[in-house]
């Protein structure tokens, strides 16, 4: 029988007809694991070795950026930032680091003196709330912001340190007050504006105004050749559609931790981010080892992975359904793993380290055995297939492993 191309397997409609939104481009990344993500109050500070071995998978994933800490809150921060940095410097990793820091000299000095004695450059984030609801609540003035923005970015620069400059809760501000920090900041020779949904408050609409905005200002005043930062939050669920939307726009770099993980309810997930762009022909690099690093945070943050959680949660490649598991063994027999990993999966399991798995359960149907017992080294014999089919059928669940085996030797 002839080969069918991919595109007449599958019509894409994704792809194909009217497009109502820009094209995607290429962005860098930056992951906040380190640093944002482990402010969440459920998750625990990772020990060092995670880290170290954290920063070595997303280098290899082709993430750009990766924040390693922020060193003003205290020694450890500055003796963990300090390891990671010299690190990625012994390792010559493809990453490049940065720290945040509040709009303080006390937060900026301790990124100096790291990368001083570390001897590579580490670019600093700085942040200042600018919302009107923080300034009522702080009792700051524009002009007092307009100082603290001036002097941390010229600190970070006079040290001869990339800066970005990050308005806390941006789309909440106003926008008055957001082009006078922004033009402060440029003047001073921040080498970036960060927007962030602290609050996680945008829709899309948001999101696609702040960024024009923002890059509007910058034409207009002659600061083309910097870049424009996306940070977003997920309160209102839309951090991952919210990255893509600031991406349209025109952001340059992209905000996000693994799983998610961050204050509240969380972040971007920087590995849905990549699954998406890489399922959207934008990202190139290779994500084999995406599973890997999910599975390492979860375990060193002890934040469990939901079952359900696209593409790394337990369930995201199994079935236990007969006509589905009939499917993909049909494809299996072909020894086509391609077509096995599409004919019931929008994903392909084996572009992130995966793979599809059939189970056994009430709503199995025979192909199901077959395919546990010869996936797990069994012979596919009439009788024992037959006895573990009707005992899965007495059940209202899908059978563990050891129930299987149990059947089996007995």
């Amino acid at each position: 029988m002839a080969t069918l191309r991919e595109d007449e397997l599958i019509y894409d409609w994704n792809l194909r007809g009217d497009i109502h939104t820009p094209p995607l481009r290429r962005v860098e990344y930056v992951d906040e694991t380190l640093r944002d993500g482990i402010q969440c109050p459920s998750v625990t500070d990772p020990p060092i070795e995670a880290k170290l071995e954290v920063i070595r998978l997303l280098s290899g994933l082709g993430v750009n950026h990766v924040d390693i800490g922020l060193p003003g809150a205290g020694q450890r921060a500055i003796d963990d930032c300090i390891v990671l940095a010299e690190m990625a410097r012994d390792e010559k990793l493809s990453i490049n680091l940065q720290c945040a820091a509040r709009t303080h000299p006390n937060d900026i000095r301790p990124i100096i003196e790291i990368s001083q004695k570390v001897g590579v450059p580490i670019e600093v984030m700085a942040f200042l709330g600018a919302s009107p609801i923080r300034l009522y609540t702080e009792g700051w003035d524009a002009d007092l912001l307009e100082q603290r923005t001036r002097t941390a970015v010229k600190m970070a620069k006079d040290a001869g340190l990339p800066c970005t400059f990050v308005t806390e809760d941006t789309v909440r501000s106003n926008p008055k007050l957001l082009a006078r920090l922004f033009h402060a900041a440029l003047e001073e020779g921040a080498d970036g504006l960060c927007l962030c949904d602290t609050c996680g408050h945008a829709t899309h609409n948001g999101v696609f105004n702040l960024v024009h905005f923002t890059r509007n200002m910058m034409r207009a005043e002659g600061f083309e050749d910097r870049r424009i930062d996306w940070h977003g939050h997920n309160d209102r669920g839309h951090a991952l559609s919210n990255a893509l939307i600031a991406i349209e726009a025109g952001a340059d770099r992209v905000h996000g931790t693994v799983l998610g993980v961050g204050e509240r309810v969380g972040n971007t997930s920087i590995d849905q981010l990549l699954v998406n762009l890489k399922l959207l022909g934008v990202h190139e690099g290779d994500l084999s080892q995406m599973a890997e690093l999910v599975a390492l945070v979860s375990e060193a943050c002890e934040v469990p992975i939901p079952v359900s959680y696209p593409v790394f949660g337990r369930d995201a490649f199994r079935t236990g359904t007969g006509v589905h598991a009939a499917a993909v063994v049909k494809a299996m027999k072909r020894g086509d793993d391609w077509l096995a990993d599409r004919i019931y999966s929008g994903v392909p399991a084996g572009w992130f380290g995966l793979k599809q798995v059939i189970e056994v359960g009430h709503y199995s149907g025979m192909s199901n055995v077959h395919a546990w017992l010869v996936s797990h080294g069994y012979e596919a014999t009439e009788a024992l297939s037959k006895k573990i089919f009707d005992f899965a059928k007495s059940t209202n669940r899908v059978l563990e492993d050891d129930e299987i085996v149990a059947l089996i030797e007995s």
